[in-house]
């Protein structure tokens, strides 16, 4: 019988939870809203009462793997900060194996969504980037069919590489960030300030008739609408979004960039002007082929996926630390 392992997924407004099977099958699955308090003991708690509910349905499970936005110590399970979260030098491993008694392994969100992608997507590639656009912007670089993580696990961050030093203020505390610039905490920003200007315009009034703040979702609504002012704010952060690509595909030869989160729903909306960009800005374009730009084939299931394929990989394996 094939084995079974929870992945869960920490982002900046919700944790994914569910049981996978090793050829990627979604068995069974649970989101819960991330706590406006997301610090260690909040989240350790929402994290293993998840665990527990998946469990108790699910007795099967072999193993736990966790992927969580932030800078996360490999292979110690660490979280050690997050720009979009509170908690800080959470030992999320060590608490998981403790309380359930079963291997887990830890990893950054963007990585375990990259391991899914290249593993089991419908194009199967070696040398890849994904890049996950959702709260904030996150990367994972395979490369030889492995996940990068750098000499001390902690790479790569592509979000936070700077695209304009003259730009927004990010949550990381530097200026310009990819992130600040082209992630649904940006579109949410550029939104309000539309609303603000055009009170009559269609991202402000979908706001007013559900009776909520403009988010990045309500501009992206609006633009799927048709709505020109929605549509001009996402193509600049696909524009954004394109420039980065550019200088990630010059350092790195690559098969292909992926992308990755819910906003890739958007389909062309998206991806024809980040194309467009990430072309405008590629280096040595008459030598070196442009880098094919793709959706991703799991989505914003990707890091629930992934997370637990590396749980699988390292089931045997409790003494890595």
């Amino acid at each position: 019988m094939a084995r079974h392992a929870i992945g869960l997924d920490i982002g900046g407004t919700k944790v994914a939870g569910a049981v996978v099977a090793e050829d990627g099958t979604v068995v069974d699955e649970l989101t819960e809203p991330t706590p406006a308090t997301s610090d260690a003991p909040t989240m350790s708690r929402l994290l293993l009462g998840m665990i527990d509910t998946l469990r108790r349905k699910n007795p099967g499970v072999v193993a736990v793997g966790v992927g969580a936005a932030g800078t996360v110590a490999w292979p110690s399970g660490q979280i050690l900060w997050a720009p979009n979260n509170a908690y800080r030098d959470w030992a999320v491993r060590a608490e998981i194996e403790e309380a359930t008694g079963l291997p887990a392994v830890v990893d950054n969100d963007a990585n375990v969504a990259g391991l899914a992608e290249a593993r089991l997507g419908d194009t199967l590639h070696k040398e890849m980037v994904l890049v996950t656009v959702g709260t904030g912007v996150g990367s994972g670089i395979v490369l030889g069919g492995r996940i990068y993580r750098g000499p001390h696990g902690l790479g790569a961050e592509l979000g936070h590489i700077i695209v304009d030093p003259n730009g927004p203020l990010c949550g990381c505390g530097n200026r310009g960030c990819l992130e600040s610039l082209a992630s649904g905490t940006a579109l949410t920003r550029t939104g309000r300030e539309a609303a603000a200007a055009n009170p009559d315009g269609l991202i402000a009034r979908l706001a007013r008739e559900k009776n909520v703040e403009v988010t990045g979702q309500i501009v992206t609504e609006a633009a799927l609408q048709g709505d020109p002012t929605a549509r001009r704010l996402f193509q600049t952060l696909a524009r954004w979004l394109g420039i980065g690509i550019a200088s990630v595909t010059t350092i790195f030869e690559l098969d292909a960039v992926v992308i990755g989160g819910g906003v890739v729903d958007t389909g062309e909306l998206l991806l024809a002007p980040l194309r467009e960009a990430a072309a405008e800005f590629a280096y040595a374009k008459s030598v070196r082929p442009l880098v094919p730009v793709l959706p991703s084939t799991f989505g914003s299931a990707a890091g629930k996926i992934g997370a637990a394929l590396l749980a699988l990989d390292h089931a045997d394996d409790r003494s890595t630390r």
